[in-house]
């Protein structure tokens, strides 16, 4: 009799330690919040063409405000890079390279940038890696990449994705701001908070303590009356 339940509780220890293995692997595979969404800037392009004209370097800086309320509050932009002039191929058309890191283009000493995307609690921070041509006879920029994102708060703490985006501009070449429209699309994760033991899960653990102390006693007493007898 005392083998039987010495048995059982082996069985139901065994069963709640499967049941616990299954439920932290079903944790593992579903432990990211996803978001996908898509807004629409207007966008406020400055190039400063001196930064390394030796090099064929300029920076480049990016505002963007969106056209409608944006998801998550993520309502404005703000974007510095370095750009490198590609080959010129066509005499009317500029290719440029951009990227937020300096040490690609062999820029020594000079800040790294990253993109920013904020409005409210929730932010957003990224690197940039895109190219774009400024179209001087037809009087347009045209672009577009990659934004890696690498951080945030709020909503976004931790957060890692892309944003692809596509953007155009009327070229103003009288020294304020290139005009035009960005097209983003977020795709992002966020790890999602490890849940502490639950309740549940110390009852069992109680109950299978108890159910061993009283199996315990049971034998003994059985002992102990077969010792009289």
């Amino acid at each position: 009799m005392f083998g039987s339940r010495i048995g059982w509780l082996i069985s139901a220890t065994l069963t709640i330690v499967s049941l616990g293995s299954n439920m932290q692997s079903a944790k593992a595979q579903d432990n990211y919040n996803n978001y996908t969404f898509s807004v629409d800037y207007k966008t406020f392009v400055t190039f400063d063409p001196t930064f390394r004209p030796d090099l064929g370097i300029i920076r480049a800086t990016i505002k963007g405000e969106s056209t409608k309320p944006a998801p998550y509050g993520l309502d404005f932009f703000l974007s510095d890079d370095y750009g490198k002039l590609e080959p010129i191929e066509n005499p009317s058309i500029n290719k440029y390279t951009f990227n937020s890191n300096p040490s690609v283009f062999g820029l020594e000493g000079e800040p790294a940038f990253s993109d920013r995307y904020y409005g409210g609690a929730n932010e957003l921070f990224g690197k940039a890696s895109d190219s774009a041509e400024i179209n001087f006879a037809e009087g347009f920029i045209k672009g577009g990449g990659t934004i890696t994102i690498f951080g945030g708060t709020g909503l976004f703490q931790n957060a890692t994705g892309t944003i692809t985006f596509t953007e155009q501009d009327q070229l103003n070449l009288s020294g304020t701001p290139s005009q035009g429209l960005a097209k983003l699309n977020f795709t992002l994760q966020t790890p999602q908070e490890v849940p502490e033991p639950t309740a549940t899960t110390s009852l069992i653990g109680v109950g299978l303590i108890g159910a061993s102390l009283v199996i315990s006693r049971r034998y003994k007493k059985s002992s102990l009356s077969r010792i009289i007898n």
